[in-house]
C-alpha cells in the first residue's frame, strides 16, 4: 500500500518564513480569504449501505473475510502477504517485487501459459504485485468458478516455481522499464524524493530496485523470500462477492486449511525513518523546458489517531475537492497545468508530499509559493465553507469506493491490514463531516514542517539554481542525471554509499530461510 512514485502528483523567503512561524500565535485568529465566486452547491450524498460480512480466523492463522455482495455474479478473491518491499534484504532491492512478478508465471503444477490460457478461458482474471509493506495476488471469477478461483489462487501463492528462465525474462523486462523511466523526469523526481524524506530506511529505496540490485538476485532468493513471508498466518484473504458465508469458509477450508504456519518475525524492530530535515536536492537535465517539482516531508503511519483529520488538510491543500495548490498555481497565475498533495500512509510512517511542474523560468515562483501554501495552511484558520467542501467531495464520493466486489475487498483488506476497526468504513462519511476547522489547524500545527521541507526539483539547473537564494534556499545540491545514484549518500554515482540502517530483524539475511 503504497503509492508507486512514477505519477506527476505533485513561499516565502526564509526570513519571512521563520517570522510568520514565530508569530503564527497572533495569526490564529484569522480565517482565510475565500473567493466570492463559488460552484453551486453539492447535492445531497448518496445513501450507501455497506454489505453483510464475516471474519474467521482458521486454525493455521489465515485471516479469512467475506463479504456478499449480490449485484452481480461475480467474486472477488484478494490475499495479501504481510511483506514488501520495505522487507527486501540490504543489496537486493527489487527483491518482493519480482517475487510478485513471478507468482504467476509458472507453479510446480502449471507453466505461465497453462495458467494464463487457464483463466483465460474462464472469462476470469488473475494478478499480483507488490507495495512497501505487502504483496498481493487477486482473482476475479463469475460465481460458477468460485471453486476453480480458490484452486488458482492457492496454487500461485502457495507453489510458485520461481524458474530461471522466467526470472530472466522478468528481469529483462524490469530492466527496459527502468532505462526508460531513468529518462522521465517524473519518475526521477519521486524517486529522488523517497530517498530523501527517508533516508536509507527501507522506505526510501525503489520497490522496483535498480539494474546493480536486480542483477544480484538468484531463485534461491525469491524462494528464501517466499518460505519466509509466504504463510497463513502472515496473510488475510478477503473474498468478496456473489457467494453465501458458508460456501465461501468451506471453499477456504479445503483449499488452505492444510497450510502450515510458521513463525514470522516482528516487523516492529524496523528502524525509524530519520526526522524531517530541510534539504534541497537539483537533478540537472540540461536539455529540460520544464521542471518536475517535489516539496514534503515525512508523515505519520496509517493507524495514528489523527490520520483522518490529516488526510483532510492535505486534502485542502492539494487534493480532491479542495486543492490550494491547483488553485494559486494554475487558476490565477497559470504556471502549472496541474498541482496536488497528498499524504501516503504506510504501516510504520509515511509521508506528505506537494507535486507539481512547470516552465525551467518559473520554477523559483512556483517553489515560493507551495512553500508559502505549507506555512499557509498552518498558521490560517481554514474557511469552513472550504473544508465543508472539501467534507462534500469526500463523502459524496465514497459509495464509488465500495461499487465493485474488487473495490470493496480493497478496503477491507486496507482496514484489516491496518489494524483498524472495521467501522472505519462503515462511518467513514461521519467521521469525515466530524472534522472541524480546530481540528485542521491543530494538525497543520502539530504535523507541517515549513522550515523543515525536502525539496526535489528535475530540470535545467542552469535557469533556476542561481535564483534559489532569493526565496531563502541559499544552499542546495545538484546531481547530474548521468550521475544519479540513489544508494548513495550525495546521491553520485561512485561517492561513498550512505550508512544504511541497521538490517531489519525480519530480513531473510538474519532469519533463514526467507521480503
Amino acid at each position: 500500500m503504497r503509492r508507486p512514485r512514477t505519477r506527476a502528483l505533485h513561499p516565502f523567503a526564509l526570513a519571512a518564513l521563520a517570522v510568520s512561524l514565530l508569530s503564527g500565535a497572533s495569526a490564529a485568529g484569522q480565517i482565510a480569504d475565500w473567493p466570492r465566486e463559488a460552484p453551486p452547491r453539492p447535492i445531497a450524498a448518496k445513501e450507501v449501505e455497506f454489505p453483510p460480512y464475516e471474519i474467521r480466523t482458521l486454525p493455521n492463522g489465515l485471516q479469512v473475510m467475506t463479504v456478499l455482495h449480490h449485484e452481480q455474479p461475480l467474486v472477488s478473491l484478494r490475499m495479501l502477504v504481510r511483506a514488501g518491499s520495505s522487507f527486501d534484504p540490504r543489496g537486493k532491492a527489487g527483491l518482493a517485487s519480482l517475487v510478485s512478478g513471478l507468482l504467476d508465471q509458472g507453479t510446480t503444477t502449471r507453466t505461465a501459459e497453462q495458467i494464463a490460457d487457464t483463466i483465460d478461458s474462464i472469462g476470469g482474471g488473475l494478478g499480483s504485485g507488490a507495495g512497501s509493506d505487502v504483496t498481493f495476488t487477486s482473482v476475479l471469477v463469475m460465481k460458477d468458478s468460485f471453486g476453480f478461483g480458490l484452486d488458482l489462487l492457492s496454487d500461485v501463492v502457495r507453489n510458485p516455481a520461481f524458474r530461471q528462465e522466467e526470472l530472466d525474462r522478468q528481469r529483462e523486462q524490469t530492466f527496459s522499464g527502468l532505462k526508460d523511466a531513468y529518462e522521465d523526469p517524473d519518475y526521477v523526481a519521486g524517486l529522488v524524493f523517497d530517498r530523501l524524506v527517508y533516508g536509507f530506511h527501507p522506505y526510501g529505496l525503489p520497490n522496483t530496485g535498480t539494474p546493480e540490485s536486480l542483477q544480484s538476485i538468484v531463485p534461491d532468493d525469491l524462494r528464501a523470500f517466499h518460505g519466509q513471508y509466504f504463510v497463513p498466518n502472515n496473510a488475510i484473504l478477503a473474498i468478496v462477492g456473489d457467494v453465501t458465508t458458508e460456501e465461501a469458509f468451506d471453499g477456504v477450508e479445503r483449499v488452505f486449511g492444510s497450510w502450515t504456519p510458521r513463525e514470522v518475525p516482528d516487523p516492529a524492530a524496523t528502524a525509524d525513518p530519520p526526522a524531517p530535515t530541510r534539504r534541497v536536492v537539483i537533478v540537472n537535465k540540461p536539455d529540460a523546458v520544464q521542471t518536475e517539482v517535489r516539496v514534503g516531508h515525512v508523515g505519520i503511519p496509517r493507524n495514528h489517531p489523527d490520520y483522518l483529520a490529516l488526510d483532510v488538510a492535505v486534502k485542502i491543500l492539494g487534493g480532491e475537492g479542495g486543492n490550494r495548490l491547483q488553485r494559486v498555481l494554475r487558476s490565477e497565475r497559470g504556471l502549472t497545468y496541474g498541482a496536488s498533495a497528498e499524504i501516503l500512509a504506510l504501516k510504520r510512517s509515511g509521508d506528505i508530499m506537494a507535486d507539481t511542474d512547470t516552465r525551467s523560468d518559473a520554477t523559483v515562483e512556483v517553489l515560493r509559493t507551495v512553500v508559502d501554501e505549507f506555512s499557509r495552511l498552518q498558521r490560517e484558520r481554514v474557511h469552513p465553507r472550504e473544508l465543508a467542501d472539501a467534507q462534500a467531495y469526500l463523502a459524496g464520493s465514497f459509495p464509488l469506493t465500495i461499487e465493485t466486489p474488487a473495490a470493496i475487498a480493497a478496503q477491507v483488506l486496507n482496514v484489516l491490514f491496518y489494524e483498524l476497526p472495521l467501522s472505519e468504513i462503515e462511518t467513514y462519511r461521519e467521521r469525515i463531516n466530524d472534522v472541524t476547522p480546530d481540528d485542521i489547524q491543530r494538525v497543520a500545527r502539530q504535523y507541517l514542517r515549513p522550515d523543515r521541507l525536502s525539496v526535489v526539483l528535475v530540470g535545467n539547473a542552469e535557469v533556476f539554481a542561481p535564483r534559489l537564494e532569493g526565496i531563502g534556499f541559499d544552499e542546495f545540491e545538484v546531481v547530474e542525471l548521468s550521475d544519479l545514484d540513489l544508494t548513495a549518500a550525495d546521491f553520485r554515482r561512485g561517492a561513498p554509499t550512505g550508512a544504511a540502517p541497521a538490517e531489519p530483524a525480519l530480513q531473510p539475511s538474519l532469519m533463514q530461510p526467507s521480503r
